[in-house]
């Protein structure tokens, strides 16, 4: 073999490495993009309950115990006895309990929960496990959704979309997301079809709608936005047969619990009237919210409740933010359907700022302003609301006395 050919042989040998060396960069580059969105949610939400466990041990509770609280307990409940096997013990928020009381509480998460607990026959997944493993599943499902998202949007980008996920999990009541509590995956049904209405998939939004009208009632903000939308694309001609169905499919979910639980109760305004004997929670035009918000603010009586009422106005300053920054039609009306919903309803107050959670959305603003900022910057920025938040979402399980 000549000198030449040695010297061919190993410049060969040489690129063959650099490449193999560019194929494993790619390879572990293109695995962190697709655990990006999974890892932020997860990272976040763990952060939460570490400090959830600090405060918890140092106000003498049980982690798990806060973990599975208020509506929690329901949620378990139904998942291990139906509607019919819901112990008497629980009571509604004014002490009472009918036959019909837990009929309150919609059916899709204790479903998924009760199933998922059914995988192993031997009964080593309790429900506890399993109802927190659905939460934690779904809030993934969610942030690729959000990331999906922030992509799709006007002015977006693969950072903006990552944004919008960290966002989402530091959100100040973000502390739902790791109970067993059913907004984690409400949001997951949401925002994926929403996704699927900014990139006119409609059968993906329609079947994700009906599913999320299955999990809370929220779901009516979703369904508003999604038949618009399905309704203008029809009178225009677009996509075809596909808007038809869409927005034929998105409200069969919501209306029919409803009808359901009106044929249970003999009341055609059925789901309605137990939230109002329950809950006293009801339709007053915002007068409930704006006399809590006034009273809150004169004596300060405590952090939840001012904290409530700054997220009140951040809320409709972010949804003002939206409609300036021209952010896509469906998304602006959905977020005002969620907080219209919730602001213009009397009831428990200090729900209230976990009831906006869904509204996802709101978070847009934030997310574009923070994408276009030094990475420094967006970081700090990010680990402060982090940390903020998991302070909040403990204090509101371990120091609050009352349902959030």
């Amino acid at each position: 073999m000549s000198a030449t050919d040695v010297t061919r042989a190993e410049v060969e040998d040489a690129s063959a490495e650099v490449a193999a060396s560019h194929d494993s960069e790619w390879t572990v580059r293109r695995v962190g993009t697709l655990l990006a969105p999974a890892l932020l949610f997860l990272g976040i939400r763990e952060l939460g309950l570490l400090v959830l466990t600090w405060m918890a041990s140092r106000n003498s509770h049980s982690v798990t115990e806060a973990l599975r609280s208020w509506d929690g307990q329901w949620f378990l409940a139904i998942a291990d006895g139906g509607y019919g096997g819901v112990p008497a013990g629980l009571v509604d928020a004014f002490g009472q309990r009918s036959a019909e009381t837990p009929l309150a509480f919609f059916p899709g998460y204790p479903t998924v929960v009760r199933w998922f607990a059914a995988i192993d026959g031997s009964g080593g997944i309790g429900l506890v496990t399993s109802a927190l493993t659905v939460t934690v599943v779904s809030g993934v499902v969610c942030s690729y959704g959000l990331a999906r998202l922030g992509t799709t949007i006007h002015g977006g980008s693969r950072r903006v979309g990552l944004v919008l996920v960290a966002l989402f999990a530091a959100a100040p009541m973000s502390i739902v997301l790791s109970m067993a509590y059913s907004e984690a995956m409400f949001c997951a049904f949401a925002v994926w079809s929403l996704v699927g209405v900014l990139e006119r998939r409609w059968v993906l939004a329609g079947v994700c709608c009906t599913l999320a009208g299955l999990v809370r009632s929220t779901g009516a903000a979703l369904v508003l936005a999604l038949c618009i939308a399905a309704a203008l694309a029809i009178f225009a001609r677009r996509d075809g047969w596909r808007p038809w169905v869409g927005g034929l499919v998105a409200p069969v979910g919501l209306l029919g619990y409803l009808i359901w639980v009106g044929t249970r109760t003999g009341e055609w305004n059925g789901w309605f009237a137990l939230q109002e004997r329950g809950w006293g929670t009801g339709f007053d035009g915002g007068a409930a919210t704006l006399r809590f918000s006034l009273e809150a603010l004169s004596d300060a009586r405590s952090v939840l409740e001012v904290a409530t009422v700054a997220l009140i106005v951040v809320a409709v300053v972010l949804l003002v933010l939206m409609i300036t920054m021209r952010v896509e039609w469906p998304l602006i009306v959905y977020a005002a359907a969620v907080l219209l919903m919730d602001l213009t309803s009397n009831g428990l107050m200090n729900s209230k700022a976990r009831l906006m959670v869904p509204a996802f959305t709101l978070l847009i603003p934030i997310a574009i302003g923070l994408a276009r900022r030094r990475r420094s910057t967006m970081v700090v920025t990010l680990c402060g609301l982090a940390v903020a938040s998991s302070w909040f979402g403990a204090y509101a399980l371990t120091s609050w006395s009352y349902a959030i």
